[in-house]
């Protein structure tokens, strides 16, 4: 029998429709479709700093996190250092979305807010998409955006200040993590957006000192989205602009 890269420990291998669709992805497919994933899902535990794959690692789960749980996208330098390129929460998936067969990672994937998440075989997946093109269509309309937030990354990791890049991280995480505090601390921050921890400590001072934000031990609560909004620059909204264009079906909001 062919390895399909079935997980060998599971948590809780049928879950409710409430917990499968707290993922906007899986909660956008109609009955049938998400018929078709459901006995293959399986509810897993992500604790922060899990990898779910490296760099020239066969990629042979996806995973769908939900509710505030969100995954870093990384490229790694040849020095070790990590940049991340893109964010996903509950609003999509990780790994294997685009290829099929052998799915070698070009970057790394880490876990920065736990939570729990559901996982699928991706030979389960692309088996499921062949079948459907309904679900084939909401993958790759989905895949279209990932690749959208990556260019939008990269421009903005050119084009703009730390303040600015640090204000729109917040704005991806408060739109999936909600009211509740965002549990990360200004050091892995610092490390995935390629700067030193005290210039982000600094950053975070002044935005504490305005108001904005409020931070404690591994924490962050957001004080005043609307003066957040103002001094994040354009990206935020570019991508958002272009995710309810491609997938106005994926609400992500409460």
């Amino acid at each position: 029998m062919a390895d399909t890269g079935e997980p060998q420990t599971l948590c809780e291998p049928h879950a409710s429709r409430g917990e499968l669709i707290s993922n906007r992805l899986l909660g956008a497919l109609r009955p049938r479709e998400l018929e078709r994933l459901s006995p293959y899902l399986r509810k897993v535990d992500l604790a922060r700093d899990t990898m779910l794959f490296d760099c020239g690692e066969d990629v042979t789960l996806t995973h769908l996190p939900c509710h505030a749980t969100m995954v870093s996208l990384l490229v790694v330098s040849k020095e070790g250092q990590e940049v991340e390129v893109a964010n996903v929460g509950r609003e999509g998936a990780i790994g294997g979305i685009v290829s099929a067969g052998f799915k070698p990672a070009y970057g790394r994937a880490v876990v920065r807010v736990p939570g729990f998440a559901f996982c699928i075989p991706t030979a389960r997946l692309e088996d499921a998409k062949s079948q459907s093109p309904i679900l084939a269509d909401l993958f790759a309309r989905y895949a279209d955006v990932l690749l959208a937030q990556m260019m939008q990354s990269a421009a903005c990791n050119a084009l703009h200040g730390v303040e600015q890049r640090y204000c729109r991280w917040l704005l991806s995480t408060h739109d999936r993590a909600g009211d509740e505090p965002i549990r990360l601390t200004q050091e892995t921050l610092a490390q995935m957006m390629g700067v030193q921890r005290t210039t982000v400590t600094a950053v975070a001072r002044a935005l504490q000192d305005d108001g904005v934000i409020a931070t404690g031990r591994g924490r962050i609560e957001i004080l005043d989205r609307s003066a957040l909004e103002k001094r994040a620059c354009e990206c935020h909204d570019a991508v958002e602009h272009h995710f309810q264009r491609l997938l106005p079906e994926v609400d992500t909001t409460d």
